[in-house]
């Protein structure tokens, strides 16, 4: 029986993140498409992406990017390396340790400078 692991896993999150990305690109391009409407349409939305939940948002779409990014150079590791599947978990490991030493300095970048400005 499977049991699922750290394939499973990978294979499901790059799917998501994948998506997720989608679906901010087709966001992406009806906001801009507002320009059309008018220049107070498209100052009303891009008035609205100030909000911190917005602001929050890129933190997680940066973390989208960078996830899907890095999955999917293990994944052509795994299928155009003869050794790949063999290391297809260290190299998931190898992945996640990547993520967390770019995300983490990032991360603090685009929230910090949020945060510390809006407690001053």
């Amino acid at each position: 029986m499977y049991r699922g692991g750290v394939g499973q896993f990978s294979y499901l999150l790059h799917r998501v993140t994948g998506v997720g990305i989608l679906l901010f690109l087709l966001v992406h391009i009806a906001d801009t498409a507002l320009i059309c409407l008018g220049p107070g349409y498209y100052n009303r939305i891009m008035a609205l992406y100030a909000h911190p939940v917005f602001k929050l948002s890129e933190v997680a779409l940066f973390a989208a990017v960078l996830f899907h990014a890095l999955n999917g150079i293990r994944v052509f590791l795994v299928d155009f390396w003869e050794r790949g599947t063999v290391y297809h978990k260290k190299l998931f490991y190898l992945e996640a340790i990547v993520f967390f030493v770019v995300m983490v300095p990032v991360a603090y970048k685009m929230v910090g400078s949020f945060v510390l400005g809006s407690l001053f």
